[in-house]
């Protein structure tokens, strides 16, 4: 059992992790297991891998419903994403716990460098309104889908940051649809992941339970603001640099055999 202050940081975490996923459609969800391990104090990686699988992907379906009240999400082509997807987060999360989980943390730290250089190439908007998943770009959007639920499941993220630019370059859909519509595939891959750790005894549920509160009240902010700055540079920049700053954390962390 973790102590009453634990928890406490649990729902700060889910809030902080909630708002990103509302607000950009990932990002967030790469930091639960950062956050997890060296704020919470959750001591086995990969416990803190799939607990916070789970909270991202109910946090995530939190934020999905949010938007799709906003009309901003393409509900066929997340389906076509997200399926795919779920094949791929199997086999990565089946591959991830068998993973030593101090390397798999260090993995973890560089992919967070590799993501905050590609957030700084910056979202904007545009894009074509009437963007539609068909046969035509069908391949396309399954390949991603796949490549990115391979990802996802083994890291234990939503992969939010690779789903929104993959369904941008895939359908040329506007930035705000591709947030929106990640939010499928972010849900289907984290429950997904959850499913397969939490069959493996690796779920903390109250830890879980208290970072999905927080997560929601989080997530409900960011779409709010998401549907006023949906090309907000500025807010993808600073938390790139947050990124950068997590993954220093965990690379000095590894280093060090803290």
């Amino acid at each position: 059992m973790l102590e009453p202050m634990q928890y406490l940081l649990g729902a700060l975490s889910g809030a902080l992790v909630g708002f990103s996923l509302g607000l950009v459609g990932g990002g967030g969800s790469i930091l639960a297991v950062p956050l997890m391990v060296y704020l919470v104090g959750v001591p086995s990686a990969h416990m803190a891998i799939g607990t916070s699988a789970l909270a991202v992907a109910v946090n995530a379906a939190t934020g999905l419903a949010s938007h799709a009240r906003a009309h901003t999400v393409k509900w066929r082509c997340g389906a076509m994403y997200a399926a795919a997807g779920i094949i791929g987060a199997i086999g990565g999360s089946t591959l991830g716990k068998a993973f030593d989980g101090q390397k798999l943390l260090f993995l973890f730290a560089l992919v967070m460098v590799v993501v905050g250089i590609l957030m700084l190439r910056g979202r904007k908007g545009g894009g074509k309104a009437g963007a539609q998943c068909n046969r035509e770009n069908a391949p396309k959007v399954m390949g991603f889908g796949f490549g990115t639920g391979i990802f996802s499941g083994f890291f234990g993220i939503g992969g939010g940051f690779l789903i929104v630019p993959g369904l941008v370059a895939s359908t040329e859909m506007p930035m705000i649809n591709a947030v929106g519509t990640s939010l499928v595939a972010v849900t289907a891959f984290g429950l997904t992941t959850a499913a397969n750790y939490a069959f493996s005894g690796l779920v903390d549920w109250p830890l879980a339970g208290i970072f999905i509160v927080g997560g929601i009240a989080g997530g409900l902010g960011g779409t709010v603001l998401a549907r006023k700055l949906s090309g907000g540079g500025k807010l993808t920049t600073v938390f790139a640099i947050l990124i950068f700053v997590v993954a220093a954390y965990m690379l000095w962390k590894s280093a060090t055999g803290q």
